[in-house]
């Protein structure tokens, strides 16, 4: 808790001068972030740099970050944003393209438009089909942050507020809360790689998808390089296992093509002794 506390206290920390009584509390903050945990978020609705509804829920079937910003932020904001899409770049990598998804939410209305929010994505040189900026309609602001645990503060110099990414689950739930800065790849990595594991397999299967799916299981993060690595130990598990499944199905097989050519030769047999034409 005490980490958790010191991670949430840089998140929060003020953007400009305001006044100590508009200071979010780091207690009660990261308390409402955590109660968030395990709500569904697919019902919120909003509106995508064009002006189209967009609902959470159409992000169903895949891991899901979803992080706030304010497009008025001129150091906060733009850093994070920086730091979420370096680890995004990194993470595709590893997990595939399109194997999850990214929405950016402008909190300030009206402020953050679609017509803001598609400049904010243009000036951090955001360009991936599988990164959405949005923004909620004014009277849904509160209830979406709300349900989120996203907590923010207006101030003389702008907001203080959380630098949270959500990390839903393919059913949009939120299935946990990463706080920071400057987030590392193994904070944003490992719930993914998690989530990715555990997804059911689909009722059909192709060749490509079950590669992906090895490729997923197959790499763990690298704490001293700070990077993902494929776990080659378990490719070799893996493939023993593969090679003994392939040598009992030869056995079988073999087995069985015996048993029928001595069936066959003992009918033959039966057949001369009767003397039934073979």
């Amino acid at each position: 808790m005490a980490l958790a506390l010191t991670l949430l206290a840089t998140a929060v920390a003020a953007q400009g001068s305001g006044a100590a009584a508009t200071a979010l509390d780091p207690t009660s903050a990261l308390r409402d972030s955590q109660a968030a945990i395990g709500r569904d978020m697919s019902r919120h609705q909003l509106l995508d740099t064009r002006g189209k509804p967009v609902r959470l829920g159409d992000f169903a079937g895949k891991p899901l970050l979803v992080s706030f910003i304010y497009t008025g932020c001129f150091q906060v904001c733009p850093t994070t944003t920086k730091s979420l899409s370096e680890a995004v770049d990194q993470l595709a990598e590893v997990f595939g393209e399109g194997s999850f998804n990214v929405v950016s939410i402008g909190f300030n209305q009206p402020f953050d438009s679609p017509a803001a929010m598609r400049a904010f994505a243009a000036q951090m040189r955001v360009d991936r089909p599988n990164w959405k900026f949005l923004s909620p309609p004014p009277a849904t602001v509160d209830a979406l942050t709300a349900d989120f645990g996203f907590r923010y503060v207006a101030t003389p110099a702008g907001f203080d507020h959380m630098l949270t990414v959500s990390v839903l689950d393919a059913k949009g739930r939120i299935a946990t809360q990463v706080y920071g800065e400057r987030l590392t790849r193994d904070q944003l990595g490992e719930p993914l790689r998690l989530m990715l594991r555990d997804a059911p397999m689909p009722e059909s299967m192709q060749l490509a998808d079950l590669i992906e799916r090895v490729r997923i299981l197959c790499t763990v993060y690298d704490p001293e390089t700070g990077t993902y690595r494929y776990d080659y130990a378990l490719f070799i598990e893996i493939a023993g296992g593969l090679t003994f499944a392939l040598a009992m199905a030869w056995f079988f097989l073999d087995e069985w093509r015996n048993r029928r050519r001595r069936q066959r030769k003992a009918e033959r047999a039966m057949r001369a002794l009767d003397g039934t034409p073979g």
